[in-house]
């Protein structure tokens, strides 16, 4: 990750973790969904890692969230 856009991966994070919080989703129960690891999900809402496409696109999915609301920054 380019630490120079940390900020944007740092929104990024926030809006999937309030997405997932206001869908009823724990980390552990998103990560099950998507066949991913808890500390995934855990890394990609505190800006730690980076997300793939096609993670962003079975989050939109299975949030039932147009991709773009992942990227409306408040």
């Amino acid at each position: 990750m380019d630490s120079g856009q940390y900020d944007k991966y740092k929104k990024l994070g926030l809006n999937i973790a309030y997405y997932r919080r206001d869908r009823g989703y724990t980390q552990e129960q998103l990560a099950e969904a998507l066949g991913l690891d808890r500390t995934t999900i855990s890394k990609v809402e505190s800006a730690l890692s980076g997300v793939s496409l096609d993670v962003l696109f079975a989050l939109s999915d299975l949030l039932d969230v147009p991709v773009k609301c992942f990227f409306d920054f408040r």
